[in-house]
Parts: structure tokens; C-alpha cells; sequence
């Protein structure tokens, strides 16, 4: 990871995910491509070189990739009624562990503007994880630390705990264990929602994403240890 080179996002990547909001056709996204190429794409690159870096010092397993942690702009219209060609976010995933990138706990950035929103934890776990996330939730240890990261996390800034998706206590688990409402995630990230802040544009901004994601690493250890336990 080379961290350096990083100053900040132009002013026209806000403007050109504005933009591509009001023209998401391919047409529109041919004539701007070198806007795509250098206001979004390459100061995305350096970001996440920066980022990488800097998180190694509390992550020190980090997969920052200029290719993998960037996701593609285009999206998958296999299976979706919304036939736009395009994102309209530029979204980053920096992660912990051996597993195919989404089944790691990491770190994750979206850049939809007006917003900001930064996350940590795992969007959501694959079956075997999802049985060990559930044993680990009515463990007799991990179930309790969980309980301590998330009010620690809690206590830090206004994040938000996600992954709840399940309306009923699944099979084999009793609806009156102390951490129930915990069974019905498939899966569980903090997160942090803000309008776009100055920072934005300058290279500021990889203290200002370090800063949440230090306050959410306690959730990241927790379920990284429970990835692992995974195998």
C-alpha cells in the first residue's frame, strides 16, 4: 500500500455523482468518462491507499486494493426491475481476513452525496457464518462481550447498529435469552451517516473516516474473532 499522493476528492466528484443521478444512461456516462476517470476513480485509488495505511496501525491484517476495495460503478441488472446502468455512490470496503472479501468484517465508505456514511462490521454473513454468529451471540463469553462492544460503540458518537432482518427468534433459540434481539440479524455493522463534510476535499478526510472507524473497531474484533472461530 503506497498512502501517498492523497489530497483530497475534487469538488467535481460530488458533482459528477449529482449529475449521473439526473442522466444514469450510458450515453450520458461515455461523454463524462474522463471526468469518472479522474475526479472519482483515481482520487479513489489514492484514498484507499491512504486509508489502508492509516488503519493498518489498529487493523494491522488490512486488505486495502486499489481494484478489489473499489466497487464497480456499474450495476448487476440480472435479477433487478431498476434498469439503470449505474451507481450512483462510490463505495469503498477495506477488510480483515482470509475469506472472499465480503465475508471479512472490515471497514466501508459510500459517497452519495448529500451524504457520507461509514460502517464497520459485515453486511451479511454467508449460512456457516450465520450459525456462528448465532452460537456466538448465546455464548456464555461472547455472547456478554457483544453486549459490551455495542454499548461501548454507543457511547462514542451517534452510530447506528444495522443487519436486523428477521422478524421471529430463529429455530432452536429461545425468544427469552437476554441477547434475542441480536439472533434476528443476518448480519451486524455500526454506522455513521453525515452530510458531506469539508474534509471531503481535502486530505483531511482519512483522519476524519479513522477517527469512526476506531470508535467502531470494537465491533470489527468481535466478529472478526467470530470469523475465525468460523474456520
Amino acid at each position: 500500500m503506497n498512502g501517498q499522493g492523497f489530497a483530497g476528492f475534487p469538488h467535481d466528484c460530488v458533482a459528477f455523482l449529482e449529475e449521473l443521478k439526473q442522466h444514469n444512461d450510458r450515453a450520458w456516462f461515455e461523454r463524462n468518462r474522463e471526468r469518472y476517470q479522474n475526479s472519482v476513480l483515481q482520487p479513489a485509488r489514492a484514498f484507499v491507499a491512504a486509508l489502508g495505511l492509516r488503519l493498518y496501525e489498529i487493523a494491522p491484517a488490512i486488505q486495502a486494493d486499489a481494484t478489489a476495495s473499489i466497487f464497480r460503478i456499474q450495476r448487476d441488472l440480472r435479477f433487478s426491475k431498476d434498469k439503470s446502468p449505474y451507481k450512483t455512490n462510490l463505495s469503498l470496503w477495506l477488510w480483515e481476513g482470509s475469506r472472499p472479501r465480503l465475508e471479512c468484517s472490515g471497514f466501508y465508505c459510500e459517497l452519495e452525496p448529500p451524504e457520507l456514511l461509514l460502517a464497520a462490521g459485515i453486511y451479511r454473513f454467508p449460512r456457516p457464518l450465520l450459525a456462528q454468529y448465532r452460537a456466538s451471540v448465546v455464548h456464555a463469553l461472547q455472547g456478554p462481550e457483544l453486549i459490551r462492544v455495542v454499548a461501548r460503540v454507543r457511547s462514542r458518537r451517534r452510530y447506528q447498529f444495522g443487519g436486523q432482518h428477521f422478524k421471529q427468534t430463529p429455530r432452536g433459540y429461545s425468544s427469552e435469552h437476554p441477547n434475542a434481539k441480536w439472533l434476528l440479524h443476518d448480519g451486524l455493522f455500526a454506522a455513521h451517516r453525515a452530510a458531506v463534510p469539508p474534509e471531503l476535499f481535502g486530505p483531511e478526510l482519512v483522519e476524519y473516516c479513522f477517527a469512526r472507524f476506531r470508535d467502531m473497531l470494537p465491533l470489527h474484533t468481535w466478529l472478526r474473532g467470530m470469523v475465525q472461530r468460523a474456520g
